[in-house]
């Protein structure tokens, strides 16, 4: 065992499975208000499950009010309703059945089912509407989805502002569903763009708040807020896909911010609601919840929800990231392909996840931010894995690997050294049939 690996091992805490399992990092908490919990693939069970796990202990034990993920309001917000006792849905499968958009399996699987089924029993079992747990979505991808929901809110409390609404976002009607298509037109200025419209419907909607807010309390407040977020995803959404062609202009900083944009706005809902404070449990991808500016990305001119977080909010915020040195996840080959069991490869040589297999424990916890001896040895540049919805095992180097800071990007860090894929609740012939194991050379 090499001499770092040794200084790792001394301070790795070992995860047995037990009740008290995440004692310390539920220390580490304290009385931060944003806990920002993240993955390093968007397709790894054990990801899922120990995040659902320390939500539930927040939730619990440190009153925390709601889980806001990276996924996309409108399919979130009808999980939302479901576990608060508000919608129609039945269960906790009906619940999730807003995320038809690829990745399906990213949202609908079996950790994520659970989860939304604890929640719900955890929030009936609560006296007052103000002690429940909401579930929602960071994400800005549903621009269609949040159009048919703004103009349905209007509908029903002011039919005229519903035919201005219908007027402003007309402006989409040529292209369909085909959103991309939009933004290349507009990027290139092949066709007018339809910045204005967006934006004069979020002002409209704005400016009519207090109308819409004296009809029936916290449910009326509720309702216009969800419409508020609707259309600020339709503003920004329209910027991102008229921008993500054109490379002077980051996609994914404008993707980032707008989480931050929602992140920011959900608290300041809810702690009006709650006459406090509110707290937030984040689950995102690493890539988003780790410190940017610890990473490559930092050095190309990107930023993410992670560093946007720490810079407005400080001690506030403890971020934790996930990692693993093999196994399987469920991802695919290509955007919008089905979902395949893969076998992840042993992980780099002169990756972090590698220093961690070294180490021969299989789960455990490292706190980066209390242990000055740790953090200081953990500052060293490595490689660090990171597997989206797409895996490639075959240009794994360039495709999945980047360098990083591992103590500056995040608070603690937890590793699970052999991990399999999540389970979707749609199983594809691709994901069932799954890969066939290899033995991968380790030095790649």
């Amino acid at each position: 065992m090499s001499a770092l690996a040794d200084i790792v091992c001394d301070a790795a805490e070992s995860l047995a499975g037990s009740l008290d399992d995440y004692d310390s990092l539920v220390e580490i908490v304290g009385e931060a208000r944003f806990v920002l919990l993240g993955e390093a693939s968007h397709g790894t069970h054990e990801f899922y499950r120990e995040r659902a796990l320390i939500t539930k202990r927040l939730i619990y034990e440190r009153g925390f009010n709601a889980v806001a993920a990276e996924a996309d309001w409108p399919d979130a917000y009808r999980t939302n309703r479901y576990v608060r006792g508000e919608g129609p849905d039945v269960d906790s499968v009906d619940a999730l059945s807003g995320f038809k958009r690829f990745p399906q399996w990213m949202w609908r699987n079996a950790d994520v089912l659970d989860f939304i089924g604890w929640l719900r029993e955890h929030n009936d079992e609560q006296n007052y509407p103000n002690r429940k747990a909401g579930f929602y979505g960071l994400d800005l991808y549903s621009l269609h989805a949040s159009i048919g929901a703004i103009v349905s809110y209007l509908d029903k409390v002011d039919p005229e502002a519903a035919k201005r609404a219908r007027e402003h976002y007309g402006c989409f009607d040529h292209f369909g569903k085909e959103i991309e298509t939009y933004g290349y037109a507009a990027g290139y200025g092949l066709t007018p763009s339809c910045e204005s419209a967006v934006l004069k419907e979020l002002v409209a909607l704005r400016r009519k708040e207090m109308d819409y807010l004296q009809r029936d309390g916290q449910v009326a407040a509720d309702a216009f807020f969800c419409a508020k977020q609707n259309a600020l995803v339709v503003r920004n959404a329209e910027e991102y896909y008229r921008n993500m062609f054109r490379r002077e202009v980051s996609s994914w900083n404008l993707r980032d911010t707008h989480m931050m944009e929602s992140l920011f706005s959900l608290g300041e809902h809810l702690s009006e609601q709650l006459k406090k404070p509110a707290r937030i449990v984040v689950w995102a991808h690493n890539s988003h919840l780790g410190d940017a500016r610890a990473t490559q990305m930092g050095e190309r001119g990107e930023l993410n929800l992670g560093q946007l977080v720490r810079e407005r909010f400080g001690t506030e915020a403890v971020s934790i990231g996930f990692t693993t040195y093999q196994g399987s996840v469920t991802a695919a080959s290509n955007w919008d392909a089905p979902a395949e069991r893969k076998q992840v490869r042993p992980a780099h040589r002169a990756s972090y996840e590698a220093l961690f297999h070294e180490i021969e424990t299989p789960r455990f916890f490292l706190n980066l931010r209390d242990n000055g001896r740790l953090a200081a040895q953990l500052r060293t540049e490595k490689l660090e894995r990171a597997i989206g919805v797409i895996y490639r095992p075959e240009t794994e180097m360039q495709s999945h690997y980047f360098h990083a800071r591992l103590s500056d990007q995040f608070d603690a860090v937890l590793h699970f050294d052999h991990t399999r894929a999540v389970e979707p609740l749609e199983r594809t012939a691709e994901w069932e049939l799954g890969e066939v194991e290899e033995t991968f050379p380790t030095g790649l």
